[in-house]
């Protein structure tokens, strides 16, 4: 049983190491599904965790289809992170047609070395599921981290227990999105799966005193002095979720 917690800052990586989790997804910008993390997060990272970290290799937002200069930095964060001593590697990429870019793929692979790789939710917006499914298996992914291709795992949950079924010991499914200690056992008893990928987020305020409002930075309408961050306690209840399963 595998509890992964997604965290794009070391005190959300502490939280979640202390809240008893068994593996780190790093990432940056979670509030927009998460980006490439930095060289100096990644490197205070490992140094603050003792369990595995993998890092999310997506170069910006959007869509998972890559021009050459995206995925030229995609293949140096990897090479970047495997000299540095990250555990693993998650990634995508499609083709216009919405299928897997294989020989893309195959090239991160080939970078990522005898790095864990996973295949991230790039696959929930891919053509077709099984397909896409049979080509990470070829890939050698050791993990497909999916909501089953719908907006929660839970709403996923009857695609979710097909690709496990299919999937058998080729391939991990970790079922991610919406993913929490209120329904992690009633997604397992309905997918069978065993992993599980989640925030455990808390909304936080900063240290600012002085507010200065109505002046977005990002995304209009987000409140630029509420922080997100792993909450010890969320994914301590899940992680006791998991041992009881």
């Amino acid at each position: 049983m595998i509890l992964e917690i997604c965290a794009d800052s070391v005190a959300s990586v502490k939280a979640a190491c202390e809240g008893g989790a068994d593996r780190i997804e790093l990432c940056a910008d979670l509030i927009i599904g998460g980006t490439t993390p930095g060289y100096g997060l990644a490197k205070k990272a490992r140094e603050a965790a003792d369990i595995p970290i993998r890092a999310l290799i997506r170069p910006r937002f959007g869509d998972f289809c890559y021009d050459d200069d995206a995925f030229k930095v995609m293949l140096e964060d990897i090479r970047l992170f495997r000299e540095m001593g990250i555990n693993g590697v998650v990634t995508g990429v499609l083709k216009p047609d919405g299928c897997l870019d294989m020989e893309r793929m195959k090239r991160l692979k080939e970078a990522a070395g005898d790095m864990d790789f996973a295949v991230h939710r790039a696959f929930d917006v891919s053509k077709d599921p099984f397909r896409s499914l049979k080509e990470a298996i070829d890939l050698g992914a050791a993990t497909l981290l999916t909501s089953g291709q719908a907006p929660t795992a839970w709403e996923g949950r009857e695609l979710l227990a097909r690709l496990n079924a299919e999937g058998g010991d080729k391939i991990q499914i970790m079922a991610g999105s919406g993913v929490s200690e209120a329904n992690i056992r009633d997604l397992a008893r309905a997918t069978g799966l065993t992993a599980f990928h989640m925030s455990g987020k808390k909304e936080t305020q900063g240290a600012m005193a002085f507010k200065r409002t109505g002046i977005p930075m990002g995304l209009p309408g987000f409140d630029e002095y509420t922080i997100l961050r792993t909450d010890a306690e969320a994914v301590k209840a899940a992680a006791n979720v998991i041992k009881s399963l």
